[in-house]
């Protein structure tokens, strides 16, 4: 099967060895496994991570977002049969997408959207995944309720801010404020339903401040959470929660505990790389996505249309990304 492969990391993603074009056997699906014809999918910044700083003996493909059709399972499956439509996020600890077959448990796979094309679907997974959790089995936002309260969303215009932004405005009573630096990203996370947008590049307090508020009861901060960490700590009122994504390089605690503020980390990947006894709960969260996506609750994140799925267009996705000036999300589709 094609694939598009690294095989010396570290290298930066204008270099033509960083990502590039391979060939590699078609795999075979494991007892809970469904064997995925993949058609389409999204770049995350989990992707140049490992691209970046995870050393491989072997050709490794990366990726964590597809959209494709079922074509066998495995002898326990029961969610799931041949000719299904899927989208999911996959494993950490499992190949990746960037490959015309995957295999995804059954237990972290949801059917695709129906009124989604398949480059807007797969857009979805992986954000809709953190964002849910963060929001939802993290922060301890109750669905329905947050009336009175604030959440800060730090980098709401990227793949989890766009999701968490909709989600927070269509299922809790929060005001939802985002951050945003340039105009087209403000503008975006306004489209989203954002009450209001903030820029990060000037202090946190002083723009909650110009908006009337004085703290916020709960923050999720998705990217550069060391660069604004004692910012988001004067914003968090007394007993808020702090919900971090992102790899500061060290976090002291210490700053929180004069407010008892709690900190709480999302990682998609918990659940899977653990074989955690509520995995099955990602499973669920898809199917609620996707009937919210039909329902005309949601909208799909996707901003950029890279084109196919080979080295090249990856190559350019991946600079894109580590560039910090990406909206949305970035997907390409076919081989």
């Amino acid at each position: 099967m094609k694939a598009i492969v690294y095989t010396r990391h570290g290298l930066p993603p204008e270099d033509p060895q960083s990502l590039v074009d391979a060939d590699l056997p078609k795999p075979a699906p494991g007892p809970r496994d469904l064997l995925v014809k993949i058609r389409a999918i999204a770049v995350n910044p989990v992707d140049t991570k490992v691209r970046r700083g995870a050393p491989t003996d072997t050709p490794r493909v990366v990726g964590w977002d597809a959209v494709g059709t079922v074509e066998a399972v495995g002898p326990d499956v029961t969610l799931f049969k041949p000719g299904d439509d899927v989208y999911y996020a996959g494993s950490l600890a499992r190949p990746g997408t960037y490959a015309e077959y995957g295999l995804v448990d059954e237990r972290i796979a949801g059917h695709k959207p129906k009124s989604l094309s398949d480059a807007d679907a797969a857009a979805l997974p992986l954000t809709s995944l953190t964002a849910w959790e963060l929001l939802f089995d993290r922060l301890g936002v109750p669905e329905g309720g947050g009336d009175g309260d604030a959440l800060l969303i730090v980098g709401a215009a990227g793949g989890v801010g766009s999701i968490l932004t909709q989600l927070a405005r269509k299922l809790t009573g929060l005001r939802v404020i985002g951050t945003a630096s340039r105009p087209e990203t403000r503008a975006w996370v306004e489209s989203l339903g954002a009450h209001d947008v903030i820029d990060h590049a000037h202090p946190l307090v002083d723009g909650l401040r110009a908006i009337g508020v004085q703290h916020v009861n709960y923050v999720a901060s998705l990217t550069h959470t060391d660069a604004h960490y004692a910012q988001i700590v004067d914003a968090l009122a007394p007993q808020g929660r702090l919900g971090v994504i992102d790899d500061p390089a060290t976090l002291d605690a210490m700053p929180l505990k004069r407010k008892a503020i709690s900190l709480h980390w999302e990682l998609m990947f918990t659940r899977s790389l653990f074989e955690t006894p509520d995995m099955i709960r990602q499973h669920e969260i898809l199917e609620r996505v996707a009937a919210l996506i039909d329902a005309g609750t949601l909208r799909t994140t996707r901003g950029d249309h890279f084109g196919a799925i080979n080295a090249e267009n990856l190559r350019r996705a991946h600079a894109l990304i580590e560039s910090g000036r990406a909206r949305g999300k970035i997907v390409l589709e076919g081989f």
